[in-house]
């Protein structure tokens, strides 16, 4: 089935039709699930379409080449199936951009409430510029650094004399006995009194000089407060404007929505992405969705992973808590990551004595409980050994890793085994299948990772807040345009051989079945092989292992 090529002219609908309409049979069963999903095919069809018509738009086209988000949205309306198309955030300055649907609200209206406060706050940020970077206060701050330097150099100068001074004493009282002691009593007085005279001159000096420079500051922390307020009542102005519909015609305000959230305040660029934008449009022009889907456009982000053209899962911080609001009435499918996706499978036990137990656990099962119904090995291990005392887990796997898992039976072996973790001297052995072929047989990846606040759980490579992690790899296998391989984590970061394998500065070959940075498949296929470690009782070296089921 083709899709129709022609673009509409500026102002016309963003409805783009399907050219020949799909049969019934060929449409969605239920809605995509935003967060975890395999794109329709109507949906990938829509996508290479909207990509055809990014490549040929030379307007912008450079500009969506640094990078952008784009969506679709597979929409039904009078028994005409076709898509919407919608960008996150601005392109090119503009939010207006024929072809794809317009913005939930215009936040960029040039005689808007939004603007005229904004122009304020850069008024503000202007003046606490040119206070900071200004003559006065780098001839103060000048000032303050000459001073404290002459001070304490003339102040040594002086210690210097009387101590000298003082020698002189010593060898007169030693030669002439007490005859002299009253003068030099009186001298001693003199040069301590001089001192302090001196001292309190120096100090009065830079007194002065402080008051100066705190008297601009105040007036600088003035215009930071008065700014903070403005931002910080633009912010709730702002998202009380964004009205979004749901399924069943009710509305709400994207600063409500957070509200009703323990995070209370929405994130900058909250209803600016894609997803919400392709949903209001749908609801406020009577269109039924069907399935949707985003896809990444460009080069990625230094910091974050985004590969050319690859269908990414919408962000958890900003339109998490909109999307759940927005997707209200309508069929839509059930989140893996949220249900049990193997709740049939319990982990196989690969090793037990009376202090520790090795597990090998199912991908899609936790490794101790978090949201949604979804098992977890610690639930299943206080069912299996209700005897056992302590924490029981020592260490985790990502939801959809398999394979090996320690877990302690005592608060002593437990306190033991988490040792010999911090001290790094456990070896685990992971295998992946990567999708793409690693060039190099063997090395080391070193990039430092932190949590990415707008998307959890994603990570982000940050070289200056991140923390160092490092991974040695070898290439087993390469076949296909897929390499298989070994990874031996050297720090246990989150998503560590996630983030390594997917990144640009790493492998830059995602591992297969990762939702996350790559592209979602029957499961990730990464898998814990093995872990060697010394028994907490009797210190014999131990491996565990557990075949990898792939």
């Amino acid at each position: 089935m083709d899709i129709q090529k022609t673009a509409p002219a500026a102002g016309a609908s963003p409805f783009h039709p399907f050219v020949p309409q799909p049969s019934p049979g060929e449409l969605p069963r239920l809605f995509t699930c935003p967060f975890f999903y395999h794109p329709h095919p109507l949906a990938v069809r829509a996508a290479e379409e909207v990509k055809r018509h990014i490549a040929r738009s030379g307007e912008w086209n450079g500009e969506a080449g640094k990078g952008k988000m784009f969506g679709v949205l597979i929409v039904e309306k009078e028994g005409r199936t076709g898509f919407l198309a919608a960008y996150s955030g601005l392109l090119a300055g503009r939010n207006d951009l024929p072809y794809f649907v317009p913005p939930v609200y215009d936040l960029l209206q040039p005689d808007g409430h939004f603007k005229k406060e904004e122009q304020k706050i850069s008024g503000i940020n202007r003046h606490i510029r040119a206070l900071k970077e200004g003559n006065l206060h780098q001839a103060l701050t000048g000032r303050i650094t000459t001073c404290r330097d002459e001070r304490e150099k003339e102040l040594s100068a002086a210690r210097a004399a009387m101590k000298e001074a003082k020698r002189r004493r010593d060898e007169l009282r030693a030669t002439s006995g007490n005859r002299d002691e009253a003068a030099l009593v009186r001298e001693s007085k003199f040069l301590k009194a001089e001192y302090k005279r001196l001292e309190k001159q120096w100090d009065d000096r830079l007194e002065d000089l402080d008051r100066q420079l705190q008297r601009l500051e105040a007036r600088i922390q003035t215009l930071k407060t008065e700014r903070k307020h403005r931002s910080e009542a633009l912010q709730e102005w702002l998202f009380g404007q964004y009205h979004v519909l749901n399924a069943r015609g009710e509305e709400k305000t994207v600063w409500r929505i957070f509200q009703e959230t323990r995070r209370q305040a929405p994130p900058s660029g909250s209803g600016e992405c894609a997803a919400p934008k392709l949903l209001q449009y749908a609801y406020r022009h009577g269109f039924r969705p069907l399935a949707m889907a985003e896809f990444w456009w460009g080069s990625s982000p230094r910091h974050d992973i985004r590969r050319h053209g690859d269908f990414y899962p919408a962000c958890h911080a900003k339109c998490g808590p909109i999307l759940g609001h927005m997707l209200q009435g309508l069929d839509v499918e059930p989140n893996p990551q949220e249900n049990a996706k193997h709740a049939a499978d319990a982990p196989r036990v690969l090793y037990e004595d009376e202090w520790i137990l090795a597990v090998d656990k199912p991908a899609g099962m936790l490794s101790v409980p978090g949201k949604g119904n979804a098992p977890s090995v610690q639930e299943w291990v206080q069912a299996y050994r209700p005897e056992a005392q302590g924490p029981l887990i020592v260490h985790r796997l990502d939801m959809d890793t398999s394979g090996v898992l320690l877990l302690a039976k005592t608060a002593e072996a437990h306190r033991l085994l988490q040792q010999q973790f911090e001290n790094r001297t456990v070896k685990k052995r992971y295998v992946a299948l990567l999708d793409g072929e690693v060039r190099q047989d063997r090395g080391f990846i070193r990039l430092p990772l932190r949590p990415n606040p707008d998307d959890r759980p994603r990570q982000v490579v940050d070289p200056v807040h991140g923390k160092m992690a490092v991974t040695r790899f070898e290439v087993l296998e390469r076949n296909g345009g897929r390499t298989r391989i070994a990874f031996y984590p050297e720090t246990g970061r989150t998503h560590q051989l996630r983030v390594h394998a997917a990144h640009s500065e790493g492998l830059n070959s995602p591992i297969a079945g990762d939702n996350l940075y790559g592209q979602p498949d029957n499961r990730l296929y990464l898998h814990a092989e093995s872990v060697c470690f010394r028994h907490v009782v009797t210190g014999k070296p131990m491996r565990i292992t557990a075949p990898v089921p792939f």
